[in-house]
Formats: structure tokens, sequence, C-alpha cells
């Protein structure tokens, strides 16, 4: 941090929030508000006079809790700036002037009860988001006495008991009695890898977290008795395993199983532990001193505000999204912006640092371009056709589109922000959007060679390129079986499909249609499968009042790594295929007969428009 503070090359804003990001990859427009200290940070010396004479006293959330701060206070011990600030919530001097003593043994005079925050404009090519994490409350899980008995405590909490910069200066004592425990237990797993209470994912970190505090204990206390209670031990870096059989050689003793009740001596306050050893089948009981909870870890709970700045992408635990998990591990689906740490998953510190660098190394291709490069299917706007509507801009995931309807001015694409998921090109209710490289024509086309010869035998497939599509191809290299009956149709998202072009396959004979694309939460492209699913369920109304079965038309969302799903949702499809009679596909085709594209509909009135302006011209 005070390497990072004192480089020429950085501008470090602390205290300070992002509120408007505008603009697109190599021109970013960022609004940062920069909170008011209250102390000029510049002027500040850190002499501490003032926290000496402050009167009031509040919990010191970086030591947990275990002691107070004051009203004027340094967050850390080793902040950058480092300065004090004032906490406005709890000083006594903020108008009318109650208090004042602050102010009264500054020499320096920095101390302004007056400052107002400041916002900031900057103008950057890239964003690196490193927001970090949350961690798990356990107060829930109320089997375990967290918050009902004292000696039970968090990893985090031991963490700054043990800490020589700690509430007791690094000796290890427990809360109740201020005295060194002789007996300590851990649990693992709190709050993941569980169903119902705290999350299902694995926090990575918390495994090891145990097994460093357990050689630490036994470094600086080789007499105390430590044990812990875990479901699984995961060591799987490197020097992991030997670290965890130094930790067993020290003595601490590994119990399998989870704990289903802690109970409090009231006497003595010690805590007598409830377990069943899966390892031996037997329900044991154990007296600690002490317990310590090792809790999970959260995707940030403020993050929804990043998510909407950024447009970015959110998996179904909450953590940002990258691009793509094997070819574009930092970069998030938005371009120009990168992820790094926690904000993505939970990782140690060796993985957030080399995936920081990775960030840093994405982002500098960026600042040392002259030109960025983008791929070549971005929409575009034929502006013949475009009447402002501005539904392309309400439908698109990245805000890439600018359009004033007001004054009729056409839909413009900024294709350094386009992604190309062709959302807007499906939405538009007059074909005036299309994408490169998968134009209606190319796509209609392919539905047409499909659909040439013994339509009846056939499935229209319209498979999203990151997901369901690569779900298809990891059943092909698995070796799956299921019928030869489909025939896939790539686009970019399932965004893309237009109703079009559904509509056309059952015109042309087809017995079944799918659409398929990534799973809800985790489309590549933010929100673009939100509109393919109210676009399916708008069709499905269709068919229904057209007579047509809805059923004949499915909507699944298949990963990139669920080949076993595809497979049975292919076989699934070939016996409704099956169940399709002539009859139906002949009364869907009469039904369609009178089918025109939006996008010829749309010419024909333009072109009636004009031949009508030349006759009143004539």
């Amino acid at each position: 941090m005070m390497d990072v503070g004192r480089h020429p090359n950085i501008k470090l804003l602390t205290y300070s929030e992002v509120e408007e990001v505008s603009g697109y990859v190599g021109n970013f427009n960022v609004k940062v508000r920069k909170k008011a200290r209250y102390v000029d940070e510049n002027e500040c010396n850190a002499c501490a006079e003032c926290f000496k004479v402050c009167p009031v006293a509040v919990p010191d959330e970086f030591q947990q809790g275990f002691s107070s701060r004051k009203a004027i206070y340094m967050q850390l011990p080793q902040a950058v700036p480092s300065s004090y600030i004032i906490d406005m919530e709890a000083c006594l001097g903020n108008n009318p002037i109650a208090c004042g003593k602050c102010l009264e043994v500054c020499d320096k005079k920095c101390i302004d009860y007056d400052m107002q925050d400041e916002m900031i404009d900057l103008k950057v090519g890239a964003i690196i988001v490193a927001t970090g994490m949350d961690v798990y409350d356990p107060t829930e899980l109320d089997e375990y006495g967290y918050r009902s008995f004292e000696n039970v405590i968090t990893s985090m909490e031991f963490e700054r008991l043990i800490c020589a910069g700690g509430p007791a200066q690094g000796h290890f004592i427990r809360p109740t009695d201020e005295k060194t425990p002789k007996t300590i237990g851990f649990i693992q797993c709190v709050g993941s890898r569980s169903e119902k209470r705290g999350n299902r994912y694995c926090s990575n970190i918390c495994c090891m977290n145990t097994i460093k505090d357990t050689v630490l204990l036994n470094d600086h206390y080789p007499g105390i008795e430590m044990k812990v209670f875990y479901m699984d031990i995961r060591a799987f870096g490197k020097a992991f395993e030997d670290l965890f059989r130094r930790s067993k050689e020290a003595g601490v003793k590994y119990i399998r199983g989870l704990p289903g009740e802690v109970r409090e001596d009231p006497k003595t306050r010690d805590l007598i532990v409830t377990v069943e050893n899966t390892t031996t089948g037997e329900v044991e009981q154990h007296e600690l001193d002490m317990l310590v909870l090792s809790i999970g870890v959260l995707p940030r709970q403020d993050g929804s505000g990043i998510q909407k700045l950024l447009t970015l992408s959110r998996t179904a635990d909450g953590f940002f999204m990258e691009s793509h998990p094997k070819l574009k591990p930092v970069d998030a689906p938005t371009k120009g912006v990168f992820l790094a740490g926690c904000a993505e998953f939970p990782k140690d510190v060796k993985d957030s640092v080399t995936q920081a660098s990775a960030a840093a190394a994405r982002a500098e291709i960026i600042l040392n371009a002259d030109k960025i490069k983008v791929e070549a299917i971005t929409s575009m706007v034929d502006k013949e056709m475009c009447t402002a509507c501005e539904i392309c801009y309400r439908a698109c995931p990245y805000k890439c589109i600018e359009v004033d309807r007001e004054n009729k001015i056409p839909a413009q694409i900024i294709e350094a922000a386009c992604a190309g998921c062709g959302t807007c090109g499906a939405e538009c209710p007059f074909g005036a959007v299309t994408m490169r490289h998968f134009t209606d024509d190319q796509i209609i086309a392919q539905i047409e060679a499909i659909l040439d010869e013994d339509p009846m035998e056939k499935t229209v497939v319209f498979a999203c390129n990151w997901c369901s599509y690569q779900g298809a191809d990891f059943a092909g290299i698995s070796r799956l079986q299921y019928p030869p009956n489909q025939r896939i149709i790539r686009t970019m998202c399932s965004g893309r499909v237009d109703e079009d072009f559904v509509l056309y396959a059952f015109k042309l004979g087809a017995p079944i249609v799918l659409v398929s694309g990534c799973h809800f939460a985790d489309c590549h492209y933010i929100d673009a499968n939100r509109w393919t699913q109210k676009r399916v369920e708008k069709l499905w109304d269709k068919l229904e009042k057209m007579g047509v079965r809805p059923e004949r038309l499915q909507l699944e969302w298949i990963s990139a790594a669920e080949g076993q799903k595809f497979a049975k949702v292919m076989r699934e499809l070939e016996e409704m295929r099956k169940k399709v009679t002539k009859e139906e596909v002949e009364f869907t085709k009469n039904a369609l007969k009178d089918l025109k594209f939006k996008r010829e509909k749309r010419k024909a009135k333009l072109q009636a428009d004009k031949a009508k302006a030349e006759k009143v011209a004539v």
C-alpha cells in the first residue's frame, strides 16, 4: 500500500466511491465521489493528539469489535494516506459544535467540520474490478452458539486475537477470562457447502486457513490441544498437503464430522461440543476452552451497484462472471473491464495476485494500443428502415446504441462497445437491425437448407455459441449417444433468435424447434437471454392462438459443461418429434402460409409511402 501511495504514476483515491460510468473500451468516463474525511490528508501528520482528547468511544470494526476506537481515528495501522478521519455519526463536534476538542489541540489546524464531498471526473481506457468479498455471518446457525457464548468466535476474529497488532498485542486469550486457552476446536465449512443455510459452493480458503492457524498456534503455544471438525479437507495447492501433514504431526486431531450441538458450562464457561465421528460411527463429546468457526466468504453485498455501473454478469452464486472461463478468465463481458481477486470467485492470496497481474497485463494491452480491434460480429442499422422507436436501445445489454426518439434520429451502434449478441436485431419490430456474419438472410438460408428434404425427420436447434453449442461439442467429444436427427444452427446468443426464424422453420415443415442458451443466471451477454425468455413466451401464446401446439417449440438452458444434459434433451426432442403427425405439420404450414418477415413488411410500407408521396407530388 505504501508503494502504491508513493508511486508517481498511480493516483490513489481512498474513501471514495464510483457513482457513474459511461463510454466504452478505451474511452470510459468515470465520476467518483471522494467522501469528506473532515481532516486534510495533505496536512495531517498523524501525531495522534486529536485521538487522545476525543471523548467518544465506539467499537473498532478493524479489530472485530474486541476493542474500541475514537470518533476521530485511523482506519488501520497501515492506512494510506497515513492521516486521521472523523466518523461524523459518532462525533460530538458537528453542527452545532458541542465538543471541538480535536480542533483545539490540532497545531496544523487540518480539521474542518464543514468539509464537503468532492466529485472527480476521470477519463480512463480500462477498468479493473477488484472489490473483494464479504464474510458469512454464522448467527443463523444457532447450534454453534455464536453470539450466545463469548468463547465461540469466527476465524476472522481469531486472526485479530492472535495478531501482534490486535487488541491483545499478539497474546492469544479467550474473551471470557483473558487467559490462554488449553483446548481449541475449529469447525469447518461454516456457511459453505450447505443446501439449506449458507451457500452451496466451497469457499476455497477455509481449510488451509485453519491448517495455517493450527500450525501457528503450535509454534507459539506448544501445549495447546487442538481439534478440527470437518467434512473434507481440501489441500489441493502447492505445498498445501505438506502443511496439512505438518499440522497432523504437531498433534492436531482431525475429526470427520460436523458438530450438531454446542453447549456452555455456566461455571467454567467451557464449551461442550457434541459430534458424530463418521470415521468411527460414534457420537462423541469434546470439552473445549474456545471454539473457532471457519466461516465461508460471500460476494460483496453491494455488488449490484458495480454490476449496473459496468453492465457485468453474475453467476448464480452472486460473483461476477468472466467472459470465458478458459480463454478470457480475467475479462468481463463488457469490453475494457477486467476482474481480479475474490470479486470473481473465492481465492487465496497467491491466486488473487496472479489474477491481478493478468488483469493488469490485459489492461496494459488496451492502454498501449493506438487503435483497438473489435470482432467483426457487431450489429448494424439500416437507417432507412429505422423508426427511432428505442426498442433496440432497451434490449441492448451493453447500452451501446444511441437513438433519439423525440427528434426521430435513427439508431446508431457504438461498435467498440458492441459485443455482438444480436438481441437488438431480434427485438427490432421493423427488421432495421441485423448482425454481421449472423444476418437474417444467412440464418434463413440455413433453415431452408435443413428443411429442404425430409423436414418431418429433422429437429431445428438454435444453440448459443458460448454454452449450448459448446455443450453439444462436449457431448460429441465425450462420445455420448443421442439421435442424429437434430440440425444445429449456431448463434452468438439465444437473444439473436428472431421470432421470424422460428415461425419460418414451422412454415417449412419443422416438427420441433428448440431454442437453447446459457443458464438463466449465467448469460455471457449480461441479461440477453431474459429477452429470449420473453420472446419464446410470446411465441407460445401466438402458436396457441393459431391452433398449433406450443410444446412443439422448446426452450432449454444448457451450459458448456453439460454434455450429458444436451444428449438427454436431444433424446427427449426425438421422442417429441415422433409424436408430431403430418396433419399437424400441414395445418401449421397452412396457418403460416401468409407469413411475411418483418423486414419485408417494413420495405413494403416504405415503398407504399414513397409511391404515395410521388403520386401526391404529381
